[in-house]
């Protein structure tokens, strides 16, 4: 509610705004989205959370109102505190990770006397960004993807090139789950879409079936590094890094990961005798045919951005039309209402809570920006850490830290723009330092205690969270390996990076 308040203020101080958009339409018009969309969400929190955690919400949303009306920008004495703890405490109950984020940057601000509508300008910032649009065009692409039949045609694909290989059904598996993942952004989508098609091919091939529960797990975010994942365009926007340079960074270290999964599963097969099938040129063949179209998906995407014939955001939108027209109309595994529909919904529904954290987040981070903490960082750790390794290590630690218990795009948004400078600081590359950041933050998603795989894995498959845990132990040693490798052999980044020459 406060948070709509401030952006109907926003949008009133832009009504003065002479600037126009399309057909003469005033800029402010299209701002209205921002205040019609907040109140909506919160209408929707009153009507259908918990009547505790309601209650709560309410008294900590009708304190922040009282302060508002009768105290404008300025807080009276005692009122953070006060506030602060009203914050918390419904934080426990349940309540969502932007109201936290949202109603903390809104508490910063008035403790120093700041209008509130600063946390909505960074969000209008953050939504007006060129690159942004990408986000959920490809986002739309990997849910008609998994809501059709590629996953059975990549699957077959990657089991007909490698299921000769001991573990090669292993192989295909992990292969298959960095596909999707590129597309969905270790959403916990490739958990849910490919599950139920991996696991019983996994067990039935003899992995065996705790082994087979950490691979599908840990898989879950293999493919978080390379083109187009979301996060690492997301980290390209919010600490301002040319897009294509940290996607070629990322390339390397993207496959290692991949590898190190593969490795295993190649290990495990050799060990257990699994189930192996003779190779077949006319197989490979077929499945390769069958499956031409979703694996023109990238190709297509990256010759249309790198010919220069398209934008990013241009090559974002032909991927999801390129998707859609595959599945619903040359396939024809997606029904063109129901389906594609319902796959149009999820994808909205996911984007619109990436955003929403994001903007709010965005707000914190003006915030510490301001408070300088960014320079008050770079003191302590220039102080305390002698030298650059030992900032690479502390550095691992924290965001191995942040990306347990936070999720990748609130991360991202809140903490990038505060390490950045410090990287500078040690003399970290910053496309290296990005590369370190993501893949830490992949790692975060096996990481106890709330790693999201863990209990996305949990609920999909019914298996007690314990025996999760037990199943991705060599996964999760096998990636903090690639993690330390990544942190401390930057040519693992640079040597692609350097490739490619920024605009």
């Amino acid at each position: 509610g406060v948070l709509c308040w401030a952006a109907i203020r926003f949008v009133i101080a832009e009504s003065e705004s002479t600037q126009t958009l399309a057909f003469g339409v005033p800029i402010w018009v299209v701002e209205l989205c921002i205040p019609v969309g907040l109140a909506l969400v919160a209408a929707r929190l009153a009507c259908g959370t918990r009547p505790r955690a309601a209650a709560l919400g309410g008294t900590a949303a009708g304190l922040a109102l009282v302060a508002l009306v009768g105290f404008g920008d300025l807080a009276p004495p005692g009122f953070f505190l006060l506030a602060l703890l009203a914050l918390v405490v419904a934080t426990v109950a349940g309540t969502p990770l932007f109201v936290t984020i949202g109603g903390l940057a809104l508490l910063l601000f008035w403790s120093q006397g700041t209008p509130a509508p600063a946390v909505v300008v960074e969000t209008y910032r953050l939504v007006s960004s060129p690159s942004l649009p990408a986000i959920p065009l490809f986002t739309l692409a990997g849910f008609f993807l998994a809501r059709g039949g590629a996953a059975r045609r990549l699957v077959e694909l990657f089991t007909a090139a490698f299921g000769w290989a001991p573990g090669g059904v292993a192989i295909a598996a992990a292969l298959a789950c960095a596909f999707f993942t590129t597309f969905t952004g270790a959403s916990g989508v490739t958990i849910l879409a490919l599950g139920g098609l991996l696991l019983p091919a996994l067990v039935d091939s003899g992995h065996g079936e705790r082994f087979s529960l950490g691979l599908v797990t840990a898989s879950g975010s293999l493919g978080l590094l390379l083109f187009p994942s979301l996060p690492v365009i997301l980290y390209a926007v919010v600490a301002e890094v040319d897009i294509l340079q940290m996607f070629a960074g990322a390339a390397l270290p993207g496959l290692l990961v991949i590898a190190s999964v593969a490795l295993l599963g190649l290990r495990h097969g050799q060990r257990h005798a699994a189930t192996r099938t003779p190779f077949s040129a006319a197989r490979l063949r077929s499945a390769l045919w069958q499956a031409k179209w979703e694996l023109g998906l990238p190709a297509l995407v990256l010759v249309g951005f790198l010919s220069g014939l398209c934008t990013f955001v241009e090559c974002a939108a032909l991927a999801a039309a390129w998707a859609l027209v595959v599945e619903v109309f040359v396939h024809r595994d997606l029904p063109l209402r129901a389906g594609a529909g319902d796959a149009v919904v999820a994808s909205a529904s996911l984007v619109g809570a990436v955003l929403i954290i994001l903007g709010v987040a965005l707000g914190l981070t003006s915030f510490l920006i301001d408070a300088e903490v960014p320079a008050a960082a770079i003191a302590w750790t220039e102080a305390h850490l002698e030298s650059r390794l030992a900032f690479l290590l502390a550095l691992n630690v924290i965001l191995l830290l942040v990306g347990c218990l936070m999720d990748t795009y609130s991360a991202i948004a809140v903490f990038a723009p505060l390490l950045a400078p410090v990287g500078v600081a040690f003399g970290v590359d910053p496309i290296h330092l990005g590369v370190i950041f993501l893949v830490n933050l992949e790692l975060g998603f096996l990481t106890p205690p709330i790693g999201m795989n863990l209990f996305i894995s949990s609920m999909r498959f019914a298996k007690p969270l314990g025996e999760v845990l037990r199943s991705i132990v060599p996964f999760f040693v096998a990636r903090v390996a690639v993690v330390l490798l990544v942190t401390y052999l930057p040519w693992l980044t640079t040597v692609v990076a350097g490739w490619v020459a920024p605009p």
